[in-house]
């Protein structure tokens, strides 16, 4: 079991810079930010860019590893995004991971003045963005015409550093988001429940979980891949269970999910006064409850 870090974009570097190194110091596994333009409650006040925010703490940690939880089609395009991801790979030296979502509405989905997508559309174009991204970041010249995203000879060169390209995270609950992560991912994202509702019984969310693990075994088992090649994460934070309430109560949730499979949860650093104001005091503590209790 791995414990890694949400660091919302919301510090000035001056205060960030300390802050993504004490994940590092603390021995967290990875650290993540939103990539979003705003984000719900935080609309009104500082949220930076994901790219910079991470090309940042590229450079003020060593190993740390980094990467969007998640990214979307919502304001990105797959060439641009490859080119970017690329340059974080480098920048790096190899730590970065792209996690990539369907997006949602609200903000994101609106700031460019686009048309509404209907879920049908957002799907399709997830089931295209990925796989065009999965190729700009393998291959060195990529043309591609879709329906929804054109490349004409991208080039992403020299490539990653990891290799064939950097790692893809598909968060995902449905059948189709679930193909992506079979196909394509090194990492497969979720939240708990695909619905609004099924998080107010915290005794639900095992279960919803185990049957998302269970669709993306049989997703692997179409594409011919081991489930276990995939890396299962849990963001956490958007539950009514409460796994910061004490470092035994996270120490207890962890086993819970890694008795499903789950084998990375990531947790939000906690900001006073917010939504994730949970936490404080527990937070610093969990990377060594966490070693202590599954060993690592």
């Amino acid at each position: 079991m791995r414990v890694s870090a949400l660091i919302l974009p919301v510090y000035p570097w001056r205060e960030g810079r300390h802050i993504w190194r004490e994940a590092e110091d603390l021995g967290f596994h990875a650290a993540y930010t939103y990539d979003h333009l705003s984000w719900r409650t935080f609309r009104d006040g500082p949220w930076f860019g994901a790219v910079p925010t991470l090309t940042a703490a590229a450079g003020a940690t060593e190993r740390l590893r980094l990467g969007t939880m998640v990214t979307s089609p919502n304001f990105r395009h797959p060439v641009t995004l490859a080119k970017d991801v690329m340059t974080l790979d480098d920048v790096s030296d190899g730590r970065v991971t792209i996690g990539i979502g369907a997006g949602g509405i609200g903000f994101d989905a609106a700031v460019l003045g686009q048309a509404s997508w209907s879920t049908a559309e957002r799907t399709e174009r997830f089931e295209e963005f990925v796989p065009l991204l999965d190729r700009l970041l393998t291959d060195g010249d990529t043309t591609h015409h879709g329906k929804h995203y054109s490349a004409y000879e991208a080039r992403m060169l020299p490539g990653c550093v990891q290799r064939p390209r950097a790692p893809i995270a598909v968060a995902a609950t449905g059948p189709r988001g679930l193909a992506l992560a079979a196909r394509h991912g090194q990492a497969w994202i979720t939240t708990g429940p695909a619905r609004k509702g099924d998080e107010t019984d915290p005794e639900l969310l095992p279960g919803i979980i185990a049957g998302q693990l269970d669709g993306l075994a049989r997703a692997c088992a179409t594409e011919g891949r081991d489930p276990a090649e995939l890396s299962h994460i849990l963001l956490t934070g958007f539950t009514r269970e409460q796994p910061l309430a004490s470092v035994q109560a996270f120490v207890d949730f962890a086993a819970r999910y890694a008795a499903l499979g789950i084998d990375e949860i990531v947790v939000h650093r906690p900001i006073p006064g917010t939504c994730f104001d949970p936490g404080q005091g527990v937070y610093e503590k969990l990377p060594a409850a966490v070693a202590a209790a599954f060993g690592g």
